[in-house]
């Protein structure tokens, strides 16, 4: 009886082993560029320096994040972020922002001190994922610094864009879109207040 035990118990070890190296490789995304169409390049007026994004603790993870209902979060296990998704929102934003406000030259702070002659854009990310109904989500506030440091605009974003598709590669596309839409926004902002 006691062999028997054993021997169930250690097929059973095996069964779940087996499963256990089955497991298929994660699937990795990048965000998708630009959907503008690129300005005429002039001569750069302006400088804009763009911080790193600050994210909400939730989404500094390397899973696509799903609202599963008004309240529950999951960050996916085998659909991740290539690499981490701060890094893709400040890259993409500053390439969106160059296209759409052609007369400045938009770089990265490194410093997060700024330059004399600069302008600063400083970006809090409170929500960048997938929502149960079908809908991708970018949501939180832009702040633009004069180069004296003084505070010349803030303001909240939000974009909301339908996905085409099911899955994720269709998630990631329209998260893509939903930053466009963000970059638009800031970029009348910043032409509007400078």
């Amino acid at each position: 009886m006691k062999s028997m035990f054993w021997s169930l118990l250690l097929a059973g070890a095996l069964v779940m082993s087996g499963c256990a190296s089955s497991t298929p490789p994660a699937n990795r995304f990048m965000l998708p560029g630009s959907e503008a169409t690129p300005a005429p390049t002039g001569q750069a007026e302006h400088v804009l320096l763009v911080q790193p994004p600050r994210l909400a603790h939730y989404l500094d993870v390397d899973g696509i994040v799903l609202q599963l209902d008004d309240i529950t979060l999951n960050a996916a296990r085998q659909h991740l972020w290539a690499e981490p998704l701060g890094r893709q929102l400040e890259r993409g934003l500053r390439s969106r922002l160059a296209e759409r406000l052609p007369d400045t030259r938009v770089v990265r702070d490194e410093s997060g001190t700024g330059r004399g002659d600069a302008m600063r854009l400083r970006l809090e990310v409170d929500s960048f994922q997938g929502r149960h109904d079908g809908v991708a989500i970018a949501s939180g506030q832009w702040q633009l610094l004069a180069p004296d440091g003084r505070l010349a605009a803030m303001e909240r974003f939000h974009a909301e864009t339908e996905l085409d598709d099911d899955g994720y590669p269709a998630l990631v596309r329209a998260l893509g879109r939903s930053w466009d839409r963000v970059a638009d926004d800031i970029a009348s902002g910043i032409r509007r207040d400078r």
